[in-house]
């Protein structure tokens, strides 16, 4: 299957969107799960992207207070108590696997944080979803969680962009691709330093996707590119630009030899 990141850029209502996208190529989605960003509608999306045909391969939590959660302190309950909520939404709306930033290297983990990532896992254990952690700037938190808690529902989310933008020494794939429960992908470079069209930047797909493919993943081969640095496309370009290069990963993880 695959998959790209619902919010690429552009101002479309929320039917078009999912429509343009499902017309390129695409089979599902990835939705973003919050408020944030001006995004009211998201608890409308699933029926929407449904409509059009798409399949919801996971939701992405809110990141805007990412770094709360191990504070000691009503902040620190209140994003645990949004995550909680998370596992329950996807629940409610049939979709599998949910993905979460872990607080950045400037806020290291604690007993506190393990304590509220153990009842998050507990419910998700209870409700049958998946909760996928993100490496981002967070090396230190990722590896200190995914070693502390051993569950089937706990896992990890790939984001090669940020795997070579923060960590590229890191062997990620190969410390964690046992628990690989999505993915991310997009280059590097550009205005913002990620979220490119694969390709486009300096990452060694042939390598990346043969790791992925050596871990035995069977979910979604997802696109989460923005149009920051293709503006002089369309959307519907961007898109089916975008669907051409998830065909050439695709096609480098299930035929890499």
């Amino acid at each position: 299957m695959i998959a790209i990141y619902d919010w690429f850029g552009y101002e479309l209502p929320i039917n078009k969107r999912y429509q343009l996208i499902k017309k390129v190529g695409f089979e599902g989605v990835l939705l973003w799960w919050s408020e944030g960003f001006e995004r009211n509608y998201y608890r409308n999306a699933p029926q929407i992207a449904r409509e059009a045909g798409l399949f919801i391969e996971n939701i992405h939590t809110p990141v805007e207070n990412q770094n709360d959660l191990w504070l000691d302190n009503l902040d620190g309950e209140a994003l645990t108590d949004c995550y909680l909520q998370c596992v329950a939404d996807c629940t409610e709306f049939e979709i599998p696997t949910m993905v979460v930033h872990l607080p950045n290297e400037d806020n290291p983990y604690n007993e506190l944080g393990l304590s509220r990532i153990k009842r998050i896992t507990e419910k998700a254990e209870q409700l049958g979803i998946n909760v996928a952690l993100e490496n981002l700037r967070n090396l230190a938190n990722l590896a200190y969680v995914l070693g502390q808690v051993d569950s089937l529902r706990m896992g990890f989310c790939y984001d090669c962009g940020h795997h070579y933008r923060y960590y590229p020494d890191a062997d990620l794939l190969s410390r964690y691709g046992s628990r690989l429960m999505a993915l991310h992908l997009h280059d590097i470079g550009g205005s913002y330093a990620q979220h490119q069209l694969p390709f486009d930047g300096p990452i060694d797909w042939p390598t990346a996707m043969k790791k992925v493919a050596e871990k035995g993943y069977s979910g979604a081969t997802a696109i989460e590119a923005m149009n920051w640095d293709y503006k002089h496309l369309s959307a519907e370009e961007f898109l089916q630009e975008a669907f051409e290069r998830a065909k050439r990963l695709e096609a480098l993880r299930l035929y890499n030899p």
